[in-house]
């Protein structure tokens, strides 16, 4: 290395520790640090001398300064211990600039304290494999380095909550959104107290059919905060993802489950909108975590409400559902703009139950409960996901903790995340969050190489790290489509049909493109979306496309017609 180079490394660190005191809140009438410093070999010391630099003089001058104190050498050659003195962190670093800029040293960085990885004391942490586990976690512990949530709200729009002794510390005031008394089950409406009664459910009580046996109540969204915002380093009990996060609990869900028109008011007003007849929520919340749904498309109210929170700032993490089927016919997972996630089990593999396709963005751990040889549920299973609960069968018994499977489970692990994420970059959008998670966390591909999972098992760590690291840009991407062989039976036996494909575009996209290529098909290409925005392109020779400028975010139909004999494939592309 020359010396320039050097001199040129060690002002970097130098600014890097200047910009570090800059931002430090905590500036000290006086400070000394220590520092590990390489003296200039003796082949660079020559050739500066060469050049009529005094190696030697200059560290004794360096030595000689009031503000350097020798400490010892190390056992690498040419490496030494100091330690420097200041008024504070902005002369300090004013103080290693200029170390760093003499013919002294040749290289200069802190002599930093290094610590383990602190563990939480909360007792039944070990039983939370899902956070620490090498193949099937979220590598939290490591995240924890960086951020705990501390300042960030999440609404968690669920069956309301039970004050847990290890959860209540964290709970800010929420509101129960049901309006009708047979859903709330507590006796009345709309009110301030957003508690879970229990939604115990007798045989065909909802509708008749459903459900089709007696069930517990669940104390799901007591089960669904703990994840998120346990309270940790109590000793007691079991930690959370961001355990220094604030929850606003909003129930919305009760017995037989909840009313879309309530689920939506309850969005609005988690993000701070104004519901008719509500007083405002005085925490808005950052982030949104719903683990509940059904099927059906994603239509009006329900898009508009996701719409509006994701305006005020607020990421929507949802569950993918646990009917082990294509998420897309699934709402809220099929929303736009919302951070849809699958589950996986202890093994890293998807979740015999989760839902999975095109639609799901990430996967996090949400358990399995296994069966015995006859048949029967292994009722809390180490394998699934332990969190906060009750014990009660009907109306509130006594705190617990209970593990459950799910992907209602899966999304609280990802809900946390993004909280820690606020955290770091408290101006993140809800489309940074989502390209992070997709593209840039560097997620854990699933044991059983699982398409429809998304991006993966999240990396807590590294998503994080990508948050503080700055302005995320969006990223593009492609999907291609094999139509051959379909064509070629489906003709013989049916006649020409047209073909659907669905992909989903993330924001600040600037152009979608399908083409079509192969060796032989002629026939017509067809992009369009809800808003109406598309285009239209013929296809000759198995050649063609058609292209969108500026799409809307969101998803995209692809309708291909072509005829016997097609050998193709569409690709669409969007950057």
């Amino acid at each position: 290395m020359t010396f320039k180079k050097s001199l040129a490394r060690n002002s970097a660190i130098a600014m890097s520790m200047l910009s570090m005191a800059v931002i430090s809140a905590h500036a000290q009438a006086e400070l000394t640090k220590r520092f590990i410093v390489k003296y200039p070999s003796a082949s660079e010391s020559r050739t500066m001398s060469a050049q009529g630099v005094d190696v030697m003089a200059a560290q004794q001058q360096m030595l000689a300064r009031g503000d350097v104190a020798y400490q010892r050498s190390m056992l690498l050659d040419g490496y030494h211990v100091i330690s420097v003195k200041a008024g504070s962190e902005e002369e300090l670093a004013q103080r290693i600039e200029e170390l760093s800029n003499s013919p002294a040293i040749a290289h200069i960085e802190e002599d930093a304290i290094m610590r383990a990885f602190a563990a939480p004391n909360d007792p039944r942490y070990a039983d939370q494999w899902h956070y620490f586990d090498q193949q099937a976690g979220i590598n939290l512990p490591n995240a924890w380095e960086r951020a705990t949530g501390k300042g960030v709200t999440v609404a968690v729009l669920d069956t309301g909550y039970r004050p847990h002794k290890d959860l209540v510390d964290n709970l800010l005031p929420g509101y129960d959104m049901i309006t009708e008394t047979f859903y709330s089950v507590d006796g009345d409406g709309r009110d301030s107290d957003a508690r879970d009664p229990g939604d115990h459910m007798k045989q065909g009580e909802c509708d008749g059919s459903y459900p089709p046996r007696d069930f517990d109540s669940s104390w799901h969204g007591t089960h669904v905060a703990g994840t998120i915002a346990a309270t940790t380093n109590n000793g007691i009990g079991v930690a959370g993802v961001a355990y220094d996060a604030k929850v606003v609990p909003v129930r919305v869900l009760g017995k037989c489950g909840g009313r879309l028109s309530d689920i939506a008011d309850g969005i609005y007003w988690a993000a701070g909108g104004s519901v008719r007849g509500v007083p405002a929520n005085q925490n808005p919340a950052q982030v949104i975590n719903m683990s509940l749904g059904g099927r059906g498309n994603c239509d009006g109210i329900y898009q508009e409400a996701i719409n509006f929170a994701r305006s005020q700032g607020a990421t929507v993490v949802v569950a993918a559902g646990n009917s082990n089927d294509n998420a897309a016919n699934y709402r809220p997972s099929n929303c736009a703009g919302v951070v849809n996630v699958a589950a996986s089990n202890i093994n890293a593999a998807k979740a015999n139950y989760s839902n999975y396709g095109s639609v799901v963005d990430v996967t996090a751990p949400g358990g399995e409960w296994r069966r015995r040889a006859d048949g029967s549920v292994f009722v809390n299973d180490p394998q699934g996901v332990l969190s906060t609960d009750n014990t009660g069968d009907t109306t509130p018994g006594s705190d617990a903790y209970f593990t459950s499977p799910g992907t209602s489970m899966a999304a609280p692990h990802i809900a946390g995340v993004v909280a820690m994420m606020y955290e770091v970059k408290p101006d993140i959008t809800p489309t940074e969050v989502e390209n992070i998670l997709k593209n840039r966390a560097n997620t854990t591909a699933l044991t059983d190489n699982c398409t429809g999972c998304g991006s993966g098992i999240i990396d807590a760590d590294k998503a994080v790290a990508e948050a503080a690291g700055g302005v995320i840009d969006p990223i593009g991407g492609s999907e291609t489509f094999e139509v051959a062989d379909y064509y070629r039976w489906w003709f013989w036996d049916f006649g020409q049909p047209t073909l659907s494909y669905t992909v989903t575009t993330p924001e600040g996209m600037t152009s979608l493109e399908v083409v079509a290529s192969g060796t032989s098909g002629n026939g017509s290409l067809t992009v369009f979306n809800a808003q109406g925005e598309g285009c239209t392109g013929d296809i000759s020779g198995a050649v063609g496309s058609c292209s969108v400028s500026d799409p809307s975010a969101g998803d995209w139909t692809i309708r291909i017609s072509t005829g016997y004999r097609s050998d193709m494939s569409l690709t669409a592309t969007w950057k």
